[in-house]
């Protein structure tokens, strides 16, 4: 039994440089590093270091970075027998130039990641019997995400999406197929079409994603706590306090540490309370995957926060 991702591979390729350059304008950089990322390679590595056996299915390149990407996720653990090397196209690669005040430019190149169609789906169904869950995000086709959380549905696992790179619509059809869906309140804003700011409205989204077919919405505050709306009750988690110094991934990390407390049988507050955990430690260090916690470091951290739980 493995939690399955499906989802984009990347590599964030980091200059940073005394401002931001204009058109036409050559500037001298100060440092330069390559930091593997992608969502969907993001989660996967947060369960597997969490102790979750994982399994990620997606693509990478061949003609850049694509050996480079499999060694990482292998290194952290995760199964990737299930992930393509395309020989037609470059990895999923993210140029992103940061100056001395923490403003940034990107370029997202999909490469791969933009080629995942019917054929993956192929690959990911006859894994999903024998998986506790699926984890999905918005990083690769549209279509390829619908098609899978049928294939999800169809083989009676839970099924969760974040919504993320934020869109203003997702087809009617997908949110019945999902079991959670993980918006921080960017992402709600832009999916229920007003603000969502605050736990009072944060609960009003999830109540919209409750009528639009979802089981359980899980809207996240950063600092300001998380909202979880099901049929049954609204509740809300209140953040963790940490010393925050960059947030990239950190809403990859709650996705992760939620859906290793559900694996191992944990209620949806318990799993709740397991990724804001998960969230707040990583957002205490650089980097995407970087980031990301162990096993020894997470379960020290919830028991200096004195959280009760099992496992």
């Amino acid at each position: 039994m493995s939690i399955i991702v499906f989802g984009s591979i990347n590599l964030d390729l980091v200059a940073t440089a005394s401002h931001l350059p204009t058109s036409g304008e050559t500037l001298l950089g100060n440092n330069f590093f390559q930091v593997p990322g992608g969502k969907g390679a993001n989660q996967a590595v947060a369960l597997a270091r969490l102790g979750i056996p994982t399994q990620m299915v997606g693509r990478v390149g061949s003609k850049s970075f694509g050996a480079e990407l499999l060694d990482n996720l292998q290194t952290a653990g995760v199964q990737t027998e299930n992930i393509l090397l395309d020989e037609t196209i470059s990895s999923g690669v993210a140029i992103i130039i940061v100056d001395d005040a923490g403003q940034n430019q990107i370029v997202v190149i999909p490469g791969a990641n933009g080629q995942i169609n019917q054929t993956d789906i192929e690959r990911l169904s006859p894994l999903l019997p024998t998986a506790k869950a699926l984890l999905l995000q918005l990083e690769i086709p549209l279509n390829a995400v619908i098609a899978s959380a049928k294939a999800g549905r169809n083989a009676n696992i839970t099924v969760i999406l974040d919504p993320a790179p934020a869109q203003s619509n997702l087809p009617a059809e997908l949110y019945p197929l999902l079991d959670i869906i993980t918006p921080n309140e960017v992402e709600a804003g832009q999916l229920v079409g007003f603000a969502v700011d605050s736990p009072e409205s944060a609960a009003k989204a999830g109540a919209v994603f409750l009528q639009r077919g979802v089981k359980s919405a899980i809207v996240k505050l950063g600092a300001k706590g998380v909202v979880c709306a099901t049929a049954e009750e609204t509740f809300f988690v209140p953040a963790f306090a940490v010393q925050a110094v960059d947030t990239v991934a950190a809403g990859d990390a709650f996705n992760g540490g939620l859906a290793a407390a559900l694996y191992t049988g944990m209620t949806l507050h318990q799993a709740v309370i397991w990724g804001a955990a998960a969230g707040a430690l990583a957002a205490t260090k650089l980097g995407a995957q970087t980031s990301l916690p162990d096993k020894l470091t997470f379960d020290a951290f919830l028991k200096e926060k004195s959280m009760k739980y099992e496992g």
